[in-house]
């Protein structure tokens, strides 16, 4: 089976890293879900009209260099920044081990993204538009993501 996020063939394998580059990571996996989330929280670390997020199954996600630290609230769900830069990079969600959330515009080419679904429409500003395909005014019911790939 063709990847389409791959045109050309071959392993999927996809590097970044922060603004200033004192962190970089690789994934060497495609995302198990793409999405844009447009709650209050992720307007305010994002400093926009919403976050994008890529689901990267967590053996595929990999730092490379340098030591992200945790910011954001510093609650369950761990928010991971450049200690530098302070790019909002990852996030490993509380109690979900199987994959890390991965800002996408981290990677050296996000071109290639586009978000799936989008969730909190009961908080996103009036203009904000996304391509998603799936909305939800929260978060999605845990059987709903079934097939979302």
């Amino acid at each position: 089976m063709s990847d389409p996020t791959n045109p050309n063939g071959g392993a999927f394998v996809r590097e970044g890293g922060c603004r200033c580059g004192a962190v970089r990571l690789k994934i060497s996996a495609p995302p198990l879900l793409t999405m844009a989330c447009h709650c209050t929280g992720c307007q305010k670390m994002s400093s926009s009209a919403y976050s994008l997020s890529a689901a990267i199954p967590s053996p595929a996600f990999e730092v490379t260099k340098g030591e992200p630290v945790i910011g954001g609230l510093h609650g369950a769900s761990k928010h991971y920044f450049c200690g530098h830069c302070m790019s909002w990079m990852f996030t490993r969600p509380e109690g979900i081990d199987f994959f890390v959330n991965l800002r996408p515009t981290m990677l050296d080419d996000p071109s290639w993204f586009a978000p799936y679904m989008e969730t909190w429409t009961s908080e996103k500003l009036p203009w904000a538009t996304t391509p998603a395909v799936r909305s939800f005014a929260a978060l999605p019911p845990e059987d709903s993501y079934v097939g979302m790939t």
